[in-house]
């Protein structure tokens, strides 16, 4: 179960209303008033708390799971240990999350280090001419520059620095030690610990007898409802923006270049590179340590496996792999016929020389 002392559950719910928060159906036989008190996984889940099977590798843990209730798919209601209260549904995992978030609201967008909501600490340093709305938090150590405007309710950690010019929206978290510059960012934002955004993209025109720095006037977009992992960074545009689009979650360890673009929704797993002016489609998925090179487009909902490396762009809703990245199809091909090359048997009489 969660620990308390990070994690307190608001208050319990019973089955039926969890029911409709996820919009599951209660078993047949469950009792509706119930009271769940939390969230838990199969193996440790007791009598007060409700859990979820999603994957079918977990269905012999169900079975034996002392959990109170569970969302699950219909077809696996059968093997449900008795006693145990059922929330049906297609989609497990989603409806888990959603109750989760019931239970805990303030792990869904990040907590303040203090408990002191709505203040601005002392040892913060706001420059006079920025903008705080309603009920921020600024902490300590937290500086925020001349002509910043942060909305309502959102959150500064500590030794955070919002540069001059920024602008973040309502509802936002911003961890401590991260830094914000030459950037305007959207509603309901979290950025983790260490993310830093809007710094000079990798712009020089190199030759002889020296490098010459391009100077970096775009910004970083940040649209509403994107979550950016610790220590990930996003380089701001060197005339075009770096846009990051609406509802997009980024992992730890990413690098984002100077003008990449992306659409809604996007998924970019840890350790993942995107180089410079590369476009990405609505609902793109890189998975880790993926390595994307400038100037080309993945379209809608394409997919690249873990440490695939794209080279040329990728038609919509494809799913490519490998170095290079190519049809996963494909790829896989190649991944067996290398294999069985391997293990063939050398020609008689033939040296390892």
């Amino acid at each position: 179960m969660a620990d308390n002392r990070f994690f307190t559950p608001e208050k319990a719910l019973p089955l039926g209303e969890l029911a409709s928060r996820t919009g599951a159906t209660v078993g047949q036989g469950a009792d509706s008033s119930y009271l769940i008190r939390g969230v838990a996984p199969l193996d440790t889940a007791g009598l007060e708390e409700i859990s979820f099977l999603d994957n079918p590798k977990y269905v012999a843990a169900f079975e034996k799971s002392a959990a109170a209730a569970c969302f699950v798919h219909p077809k696996y209601a059968d093997r449900a240990p008795e006693g145990m209260s059922l929330l049906l549904t297609e989609q497990p995992y989603r409806a888990y999350a959603l109750a989760a978030q019931a239970f805990h609201p303030d792990a869904t967008h990040g907590t303040d280090t203090f408990g002191n909501r709505g203040i601005v600490d002392p040892r913060a340093h706001v420059h006079e001419t920025a903008k705080l709305g309603e009920n921020v938090t600024v902490e300590p150590g937290a500086s925020i520059g001349a002509h910043a405007e942060i909305g309502r309710n959102t959150i500064i950690g500590c030794n955070t620095s919002i540069a001059k010019g920024c602008t973040i929206g309502k509802d936002c978290f911003i961890a401590p030690n991260v830094t914000v510059s030459h950037a305007h960012i959207g509603d309901r934002v979290i950025l983790h610990p260490g993310v830093r955004i809007g710094q000079d993209g990798f712009g020089f025109a190199m030759g002889f007898p020296k490098h010459e720095k391009v100077p970096q006037l775009g910004r970083v977009i940040i649209q509403d409802d994107v979550e950016i992992g610790a220590n990930t960074t996003i380089d701001r545009g060197a005339g075009p923006d770096t846009v990051i689009g609406e509802g997009t979650k980024i992992d730890n360890l990413v690098q984002i270049g100077h003008n990449v673009q992306t659409g809604r929704g996007c998924i970019i797993v840890a350790q993942t590179g995107v180089s410079g002016s590369a476009r990405l489609g609505d609902f793109v998925v890189l998975a880790a340590q993926v390595g994307v090179t400038g100037h080309l487009t993945i379209n809608s909902g394409a997919q690249i496996a873990a440490r695939g490396a794209v080279v040329h762009d990728v038609p919509a809703g494809q799913q490519y792999g490998g170095v290079p990245a190519k049809p996963i199809a494909e790829w896989r091909r190649e991944v067996v016929e290398l294999r069985r090359l391997g293990r063939r048997p050398k020609a008689a009489g033939k040296s390892e020389e």
